[in-house]
């Protein structure tokens, strides 16, 4: 079996029980050495950096109606997992208050730049690396153990992505206590829609059958979204070397959707794969081509570009592709809690 490629949950255990994670309720995460809190400022606006544009897009609903700055960092439709900061970006680092990155060795090149690059009395919060507990840490074919880095892809999972923003929440009052009061309006605004995309969620999920919950997807972007909403995880092409699989590789893959019975297969937008194209096409299943993990729909500005958008439009997809109903998730309102005037690196 290719090391890469791992069959249904009794071999994928560590990703498809069910969650402990709290749904982005009021009950903050604990700050800790991961993400320690900033002192007050009270003389000029906050200034923050985020990393990934998930992360960018929920501060800045933390953020809105207030004078933080809001800056990305990692453009988007950039593999994230290899991204090298350019020197520009220590410039932006030298400026910033507090660092918001996912965490959980997602972004070491970054987060190291921001260490040497720190203005004084600057933070970096890890916002993954916070919230979730270790022994909740995800390993996989793409993300091995003994490759010492677990799966990343904490938000795409909305009841984590709720205590990301409760974190942050918690992180901006510490700094700029002034206006605490918005950015805890901004807070319980955004976790009623990440409640209600939660619900819609179970909803389109229950429309498939158990059977029919199986992913097979370009990037292994989705382990704690399946944990939680009871998925299956079958694979992922991109293996934990970022190279294309082998052709002895290809064909187990083959064999394996037809083993499983899977009727679509999920690829990228951001970063077609002519492999799972030929799977599709060998194993006579569908192939879908258009999720997208961390880089947002539209340009900055449109009303789908942020995470609540980026959450709607994948399990859409999913759902529908796989013979569900996705109609709960469709009627969602998924525009942002205010203005978002973050800047997002293209």
């Amino acid at each position: 079996m290719a090391s890469f490629l791992v069959a249904g949950c009794a071999l994928f255990a560590s990703a498809c029980g069910s969650s402990e994670t709290s749904n982005g309720g009021d009950s903050s995460p604990k700050s800790g050495q991961s993400c320690p809190m900033h002192e007050a400022i009270n003389d000029r606006p906050l200034i923050i950096a985020t990393t990934v544009a998930p992360i960018t897009s929920i501060a800045a609903n933390i953020a809105t109606g207030t004078p933080t700055i809001v800056q990305g960092i990692v453009p988007e439709g950039t593999n994230s997992h290899t991204y090298e900061p350019p020197p520009s970006v220590a410039a932006t680092l030298e400026e910033a208050d507090i660092v918001f990155i996912n965490g959980l060795s997602l972004e070491e090149p970054t987060k190291e730049m921001a260490r040497a690059n720190a203005r004084e009395g600057s933070v970096i919060c890890e916002l993954a690396t916070t919230i979730l507990p270790e022994d909740q840490w995800i390993y996989d074919f793409s993300f091995p153990k003994d490759g010492g880095k677990p799966n990343p892809h904490v938000w795409t999972n909305p009841q984590l992505a709720g205590d990301f923003a409760a974190l942050i929440r918690d992180s901006l009052v510490s700094a700029d206590p002034e206006n605490a009061t918005t950015y805890n309006k901004n807070y319980e605004a955004f976790v009623l829609k990440v409640d209600a995309l939660d619900k819609a969620i179970v909803a389109s999920t229950a429309t498939l059958a158990p059977e029919q919950r199986k992913l097979l997807t370009y990037h292994d972007a989705y382990a704690y979204f399946a944990r939680t909403y009871g998925w299956t995880v079958i694979g992922a092409i991109q293996p934990s070397s970022f190279e294309e699989p082998t052709p002895r590789e290809i064909a187990e893959l083959i064999d394996q959707v037809k083993q499983e019975g899977v009727t679509a297969i999920f690829g990228s937008e951001v970063f077609p794969s002519s492999v799972l194209e030929q799977i599709g096409k060998e194993s006579a299943v569908r192939y879908v081509d258009v999720l997208r993990d961390d880089d947002l729909l539209g340009a900055p500005g449109d009303p789908e570009h942020s995470w609540l958008g980026l959450m709607r439009f994948d399990y859409v997809t999913m759902v529908e592709a796989l013979g569900g109903d996705a109609s709960a998730l469709k009627s969602l309102d998924v525009s942002d809690v205010g203005p978002d005037t973050a800047d997002y690196p293209q």
